[in-house]
């Protein structure tokens, strides 16, 4: 550790602890001196003067709170004497000027992905279960079951052992301690156990809706399904209907052709009022679905360039360091593949107040603007309606960790997007089709931000995480990139990536962003499997439109 405080920008007025700072302390920091006034844990800030009752905070260069009362020189930030404050945003003509980073060592890099007939690249192979209506999740369920064992799929079978075991103890009434220390480690790898090699997955889009809902509900699910079925990482579908729901097969169909009029998958679907027997339905769905897992295991990886990755942005589980070290970092990649001709997709807009001006300073042209500043206005509205917010973002674990205001941890947040010009702005299920920075209409919530995130097409997710979370998702591959070493040695099980060393001063942020390409580009090739995909995290949330912060 080469510092023990840190400045994020010049107009700031808070300095960040990198490590634990004790009462009485003094800390020297540009020829200033701070007496600290109270112990301070990494991650959380102290005031650099003396703040009044109505003083603005500012972190990252812009307002992030004001001050309730008179606060010392020293003091630490937190919730009772700092509230949530951010600037005004409006759309104003801007010339902004970017300089890409130099990304000639990756000119002829490429990745080994699936390549479909209508050019997009896949990182992964999968076949995909879809109910239209959770009254077929029950028919999922068995289908699920009997694939996964006998395909090779599964990951609970050394679970399956342990219970075996505890059982045979418990009845020759032996003792459950020796048991409870076994080693759990897979003995066979899985790609070894797999029927069909090049399948990756059969995944399965259990959910709630479909029905009982508003027809605005199952509208939006609809187009939800069908970017699913559409995405570049599923070469074919299986599709079960009950038959009387609001969403109904001739609704999905037509919004999976307003997706894609040249939807050329495998589409088998079956529809139980309409079949003999529950047990017939299952059978037939089985058979098909074989058949097709036969036809697509054809298909082989083939080299792509890289401007063909389309890689999503999300944080979650966030802590004091994520605007430092991940988020950076990972917007360092994202200003990479952007530079690239790549598409990167930034979501979470509750978590983007107070860096709206920035990114509609960015925004290249005026359409654009306004479509995200009526989004974020309308998405905050409906909170304030229901006596929400956005600035009551922040959850316990956040605000425990040093994130104190929506703003601190939106501007946060922000940072995963890099510095590219905004190209696009996209709402709910609504395709990525321009190469650059997208923003995209979801929640903070991590799994409907990353289930609305790969609706818009991202092929790769990177998923940063000061508090650790074992979110994923069924057909995008959820890279996980921990803020800070602890973390990433706690629980080491599911973090890929750790860029704790950007806070040890070990790494610059450049570094670290290029080392998360390279393993982007190995997990877009098949060469590393993402600690969520071996888990099988397959978390799947629509969102009903409703007020989800």
């Amino acid at each position: 550790m080469k510092n023990k405080v840190l400045q994020i920008a010049p107009k700031d007025n808070v300095l960040v602890a990198l490590q634990d700072l004790k009462i009485g302390e003094e800390i020297l920091f540009n020829g200033e001196s701070y007496l600290i006034q109270e112990e301070i844990p990494p991650k959380h800030k102290f005031f650099m003067q003396d703040m009044q009752a109505g003083d603005e905070i500012f972190m990252y260069g812009v307002l992030v709170g004001k001050t309730q009362y008179f606060v010392p020189k020293g003091a630490r930030m937190n919730t009772d004497n700092t509230k949530h404050a951010a600037e005004p945003f409006h759309y104003r003509a801007s010339h902004y000027h970017w300089t890409p980073p130099d990304v000639s060592k990756y000119k002829d890099r490429t990745f080994n992905g699936y390549i479909r007939e209508d050019g997009r690249v896949g990182t992964a192979n999968y076949w995909l279960f879809v109910p239209t209506v959770f009254c077929e999740n029950r028919n999922l369920d068995i289908i699920k079951e009997a694939l996964y064992n006998e395909l090779g799929y599964a990951v609970t079978e050394k679970y399956k052992s342990f219970t075996h075991q505890l059982v045979k103890a418990y009845n020759e009434h032996e003792s459950l301690s020796a048991i409870e220390n076994i080693d759990l480690s897979p003995t066979i790898e899985r790609k070894n156990q797999r029927l069909f090699k090049n399948v990756d997955g059969i995944k399965f889009l259990n959910h709630q809706g479909g029905c009982g809902g508003t027809r605005q509900d199952a509208g939006t699910l609809g187009k939800l399904l069908a970017a699913y079925a559409d995405h570049p990482n599923v070469a074919g579908i299986t599709v079960l209907s009950l038959g009387c729901q609001n969403l109904q097969v001739a609704d999905f169909k037509q919004y999976l052709t307003e997706r894609n009029p040249n939807f050329n998958k495998p589409l088998y679907i079956f529809e139980q009022q309409t079949a003999k027997s529950e047990e017939e339905l299952i059978k037939e769905a089985i058979l098909k679905t074989f058949e097709g897992l036969i036809e697509i295991n054809k298909m082989e990886r083939q080299p792509a360039s890289l401007d063909k990755l389309v890689i999503g942005v999300k944080c979650g589980g966030s802590d004091g360091f994520s605007g430092i070290s991940a988020n950076p970092s990972v917007g360092y990649t994202s200003d990479l593949v952007t530079a690239l001709g790549g598409k990167i997709l930034l979501a979470e807009f509750p978590e983007l107040c107070g860096a709206e001006q920035n990114l509609i300073d960015r925004t290249v042209n005026k359409d654009s603007a306004e479509k995200f500043i009526h989004l974020m206005r309308t998405y905050n509205k409906a909170a304030e309606n229901v006596g929400s917010g956005f600035y009551m973002n922040p959850s316990p674990g956040n605000i425990k960790d040093g994130l104190i205001t929506d703003a601190i941890k939106s501007t946060g947040a922000a940072k995963k997007g890099g510095t590219s010009p905004v190209v696009d702005v996209l709402d709910y299920t609504e395709p990525a089709t321009k190469p650059g920075l997208n923003l995209v209409c979801t929640p903070g919530n991590d799994v409907e931000a990353t289930t609305g995130k790969t609706a818009s097409g991202a092929t790769l997710i990177l998923f940063t995480t000061g508090l650790g979370t074992p979110t994923g998702n069924p057909i995008c591959p959820v890279i996980k990139v921990s803020t800070n070493n602890a973390l990433a040695q706690r629980m080491s099980d599911i973090i890929d990536i750790n860029t704790g060393s950007v806070i040890d001063g070990d790494k610059t942020i450049e570094q670290m962003g290029e080392d998360i390409l390279e393993y982007c580009i190995k997990a877009a090739s098949g060469e590393v499997i993402p600690k969520a995909v071996l888990l099988n995290q397959d978390d799947f949330i629509p969102w009903k439109r409703g007020v989800s912060l």
